[in-house]
């Protein structure tokens, strides 16, 4: 019984194996017999569960998705629509710089990985993916507060506004991770704050309070990380 027991939970100790060699090592890791060894298991239990490497890659971007939504929920819901979205902006990046290489997996920047892709799209793209949605639907409903908030002009959809902020934010994480951004003291607070501010002034917001709703933002974002 304990070794079914064992065995019963080797999927997601694989998982928690191949991320914690993303953040160690980088994608030249991903071997079937590294992440094995890693886990304490031998190298057919990864063909007998996922299939192959690839395969256990989508397992692992849907694993980080999970833990991208189980962060988004910890961001209370305030009254400021605006500060929470910020908040999880911030939280987003916290999680890119922790582990890039998961990152990259998670948003298909992973052409700089050594592993093959999967040959189904369907399978491929992690954005169709259940994990994904779920950490999104965060996302979509701050903006669907937003959009109630009147601070915005309503005729705007929050599916395409969560689109549109989805965009902005990660094409910062992207940029800072390949340091772009170095010659800033504090990029997060001199580039994406200003950049969601004007993003928010766009949407209809007033300058003024879109700018207070931010830094607000930012003051909830320190509040949950040294809560944790």
């Amino acid at each position: 019984m304990a070794g079914r027991a064992r065995l019963d939970d080797a999927p997601e100790r694989l998982v928690r194996a191949a991320i914690a060699l993303l953040a160690e090592q980088g994608p030249s890791a991903l071997k079937a017999r590294t992440v094995a060894s890693a886990s304490g298991l031998s190298t057919m239990v990864v063909y007998s569960h996922f299939g192959g490497i690839p395969e256990l890659m989508s397992a692992v971007a849907d694993q980080g998705f999970k833990e991208l939504g189980t962060a988004f929920a910890q961001v209370p819901v305030t009254e400021d629509p605006v500060a929470d979205l910020f908040a999880m902006a911030l939280t987003c990046r916290r999680l890119a710089r922790q582990n890039p290489h998961l990152y990259d997996l998670m948003f298909g920047l992973s052409t700089r990985a050594t592993y093959r892709p999967l040959s189904d799209a369907d399978h491929r793209l992690s954005g169709r993916s259940s994990a994904f949605r779920e950490a999104h639907a965060h996302v979509t409903a701050a903006c669907e507060r937003l959009v109630r908030s009147g601070r915005i002009e309503r005729r705007q959809e929050p599916e395409v506004i969560a689109a549109q902020l989805w965009s902005l934010v990660h094409g910062y994480i992207t940029l800072e991770l390949a340091e772009h951004f170095v010659e800033f003291d504090d990029a997060a607070m001199q580039v994406l704050l200003p950049m969601g501010v004007n993003f928010s002034v766009g949407l209809g917001d007033k300058r003024e309070r879109a700018e207070a709703s931010h830094e607000a933002g930012a003051r909830l974002y320190d509040s949950i990380v040294q809560d944790h």
